[in-house]
């Protein structure tokens, strides 16, 4: 599987899953860019995965569904009006030769899901590098649970988050931790790429590790705490 991202909004990505002539598209908050790219690389669209119910990450469906009427969409049920396939935590499906699994990742909205693919990860708004997702249903143990998930998969897992947040999340971390090395280091090569206006992403569980003191906190205290300071950067 290849893997490119199109550009939406301000700092928004919508991946394209590509296997041969086939595709699979994660999160399509607008339309048009996805449109023009399947038709510019002459692919056919097999399926849409969704991750959460927010707008920036399904406002393109129903437009796309206008040229591709017959395509599977996986999504959480908070996205039922819009998916022919409600999945849930435990759920796998194969695409483009790959299994699926879905990942209850809530916390961000109550039902966000991610999906792991052998060692490719779509985590939508749970999970960023550097940083996670805001806690808007202020669950904030849900959204806890979910990073102890990421923790636990393997470091070769590549991160395919939603947004490009990585600069600002490192200059946050920086504030926490002025100290240390490894986001200093980080940030450096972060600013680096986006001067050339390149991605961060993807990134690795195993990098993530290092750098993203979300998945460092050690008590649900701590990570409330650390969260919303984040929400006030």
């Amino acid at each position: 599987m290849d893997i490119y991202p199109i550009k939406a909004f301000s700092d928004n990505y919508i991946w394209v899953i590509e296997e041969g002539t086939e595709a699979v598209i994660v999160d399509p908050g607008e339309a048009k860019g996805v449109i023009g790219y399947l038709a510019e690389k002459n692919l056919e669209l097999k399926a849409i995965l969704l991750t959460h119910n927010h707008d920036d990450h399904i406002g393109g469906v129903q437009e796309i569904l206008v040229t591709y009427p017959d395509i599977s969409i996986y999504g959480p049920e908070e996205t039922s009006s819009l998916v022919n396939h409600v999945v849930v935590e435990g759920d796998s499906f194969n695409l483009l030769n790959e299994q699926f699994n879905v990942i209850k990742t809530a916390g961000h909205t109550d039902g966000h899901i991610s999906y792991l693919a052998k060692k490719i990860l779509f985590c939508g708004d749970a999970l960023f590098s550097a940083g996670c997702g805001r806690v808007f249903t202020k669950d904030y143990q849900a959204q806890y649970d979910a990073l102890q998930k990421f923790n636990q998969l393997d470091d070769e897992v590549l991160v395919y988050a939603a947004h490009e947040y990585t600069q600002t999340n490192l200059r946050f971390s920086q504030g926490i931790e002025p100290s240390n090395k490894v986001i200093s280091e980080a940030l450096a090569k972060t600013n680096e790429l986006r001067a050339k206006g390149q991605p961060t992403l993807p990134t690795t569980i195993g990098r993530e590790k290092k750098i993203n003191l979300f998945l460092q906190v050690t008590s649900l205290e701590d990570f409330k705490e650390l969260r919303q300071a984040r929400d006030h950067f």
